[in-house]
């Protein structure tokens, strides 16, 4: 047994680095992809176009994530990992993924995120009170898709929101 005992603590080590390592990133590396630059979405699950960056792709397989957590007014800000998110605790989730935030921010947060105007891949429509992104067309937003049901949660939509009144933002390069 005394002569295992190196072997077992190098294997330990290499378990806890494992574990450590797949616990420190909560954000998925990988998921559907669709060929071109625009996003796709079927059945609520957006598909990241092959042509983008990789920090576009995990914005978008991060989005998915969220797609069946419920709304929480105010959500949070504390932690990327919850169990109900608001809108901007939504758009930072999918920043956060992207490499683009190390911490939750609130909507008037995210009217300095970045540069102005919108990005290639990415905009983030914020105001005082509300956020939403935009990535590879698809729009990330906590808002009922029509004005007819109001079951406000995180979910991609296919549809156009007029942003006046909110600041175009994007990450710089994307």
């Amino acid at each position: 047994m005394r002569g295992h005992l190196p072997e077992i603590f190098c294997s330990l080590a290499i378990f806890v680095v494992l574990i450590s390592s797949a616990a420190a990133d909560p954000f998925p590396s990988s998921g559907p992809t669709v060929s071109g630059s625009t996003a796709s979405l079927r059945l609520g699950l957006a598909s990241a176009p092959s042509h983008a960056p990789l920090p576009v792709k995990r914005a978008i397989w991060a989005g998915n994530q969220l797609r069946k957590k419920p709304y929480r007014y105010g959500g949070g800000h504390r932690s990327f990992l919850d169990d109900s998110y608001d809108c901007s605790g939504t758009v930072s989730y999918a920043l956060a993924a992207a490499g683009l935030v190390r911490s939750p921010l609130s909507s008037n947060d995210l009217r300095n995120f970045g540069s102005r105007g919108r990005g290639k891949w990415i905009t983030i429509y914020a105001r005082n009170g509300h956020a939403f992104a935009v990535i590879a067309g698809l729009r990330l937003d906590t808002t009922a898709w029509n004005d007819s049901v109001a079951n406000w949660a995180p979910r991609w939509q296919p549809t156009f929101r007029e942003p006046s009144g909110f600041e175009a933002r994007h990450p710089v390069g994307l």
